[in-house]
């Protein structure tokens, strides 16, 4: 029987002596199995089996001191090597971390120790050179716990396809909505865009790092809700737009020569109430400004962010996406970025958001900005300051009052 008890201080108990019982009963007769594979199994199910990558790189070094690469009952089961040399092919772990190793790989079943009368590891010969017996670690549970291993290997891959799988899906919704509502914006197509916009970033916003299957499985729900009130809002309005054909409609196809025209989104400047001045004169170089002030003056930016407004790429990143949601144009945006630059740009497009109750086109709004920026007619420093006052934060950070932006 290969049930002994430890050697030294390590004291026996009835669990360690029921485990060397069951593993001794449950050998097979005859049973052989592949060393290393039996090792790949644990390596892809040890979450399940309960081991760590150390213990399993302490396990591999035991496994190389065994002769064959089939264990079975009739090769002989127990390797003994020493410490020093265990540690030479554990890539030259330290005794300690070693010893802790060992310990965790007895406690979960994977080895058996059977020690000798001084504790030291060897073998013992016959006369005619045959293994007589052996004292240190026993490999039986690997052997009789082979199919076990095989079955938790299974298990963590049909988890970690299945994770895969509703990976891709968060994916593929995340794509879908982002540029469907981004299309219906740029296309002037009603509905409450905004709402599901929000609706879907705080879906998103909250997908964790490291998400299990049953949090994704929950957020796939909610955004495949969020997909379905998008193509009910598109759906409606392609029916609208697009009626069933009768006779009295004509078929008659209108085209334009020019290939190079810009559909507009937003109406004329002239409509929209606000006077342009003559592209007579360039604007001045912007000036730079604290992008803690255009915060605390457009606080209503930052829920469009996807990762919060940390410096001013994340602010010129989401000022571009916000641009749609306002019905500015590109050809319109594009002519901000010209004459103001990206980062005076971003400030204006983040005002215009934080005003754009009261602002009839933003589209027509910003193009007459940025004629009268061309004209030098136009600062930032002014219309970020009114935005300030109406948020209800003064300018009075030092260092502001150098950039030529004064609080009346």
């Amino acid at each position: 029987m290969i049930a002994t008890t430890p050697f030294g201080s390590r004291s026996m108990s009835l669990a360690l002596l029921a485990a060397q019982r069951e593993i001794h009963a449950s050998l097979p007769d005859g049973k052989a199995v592949d060393k290393w594979q039996v090792y790949r199994d644990l390596c892809e199910g040890k979450t399940v089996v309960g081991v760590n990558d150390r213990s399993l790189a302490v396990l591999a070094a035991l496994l190389s001191f065994y002769p064959d690469n089939e264990l079975s009952e009739e090769n002989g089961l127990i390797v003994f090597p020493s410490n020093k040399q265990l540690s030479l092919r554990a890539h030259g772990m330290a005794d300690t971390t070693l010893r802790r190793h060992l310990a965790a790989l007895l406690s979960c079943g994977l080895i058996l120790r059977r020690d000798s009368t001084n504790g030291k590891r060897f073998a013992r010969k016959g006369r005619g050179g045959e293994l007589e017996e052996a004292f240190g670690f026993s490999l039986a549970p690997l052997l009789v716990r082979a199919e076990e291993f095989a079955a938790a290997a299974e298990q963590v891959k049909a988890e970690n396809r299945a994770l895969r799988l509703m990976r891709e899906r968060v994916t593929l919704y995340r794509r879908d909505i982002s540029k469907l509502v981004e299309a219906a914006v740029e296309e002037d197509v009603p509905g409450d865009w905004g709402s599901l916009w929000k609706r879907f970033r705080a879906v998103v916003d909250a997908i964790p790092r490291r998400a299990v299957l049953s949090e994704l499985e929950a957020i796939v729900g909610n955004l495949a809700e969020i997909r379905e009130d998008v193509d009910n809002q598109l759906n409606s309005h392609m029916n609208v737009k697009n009626p069933n054909g009768n006779e009295s409609q004509s078929g008659r196809q209108q085209s334009n020569s020019n290939t190079n025209f810009i559909f507009e989104l937003e109406p004329a400047s002239e409509r929209s109430g606000v006077t342009v001045a003559p592209k007579t004169r360039t604007a001045e170089p912007p000036k730079g400004f604290p992008l803690g002030l255009v915060l605390k003056a457009c606080p209503d930016i930052g829920d469009y962010a996807v990762s919060g407004i940390g410096n001013w790429r994340d602010l010129m990143g989401t000022a571009a996406q916000v641009r749609g949601y306002l019905g500015i144009s590109p050809s319109a945006y594009s002519d901000a970025l010209d004459v103001l630059g990206q980062e005076n740009a971003a400030i204006v497009i983040a005002c215009i958001l934080q005003r754009t109750q009261h602002i009839n086109s933003a589209g027509g709004y910003l193009r007459a900005l940025t004629e009268k920026a061309r004209a030098g007619e136009f600062s930032v420093g002014p219309m970020l300051m009114a935005a300030l006052k109406t948020t209800g934060e003064p300018a009075r950070m030092a260092g502001w009052g150098g950039l030529g932006i004064r609080s009346a």
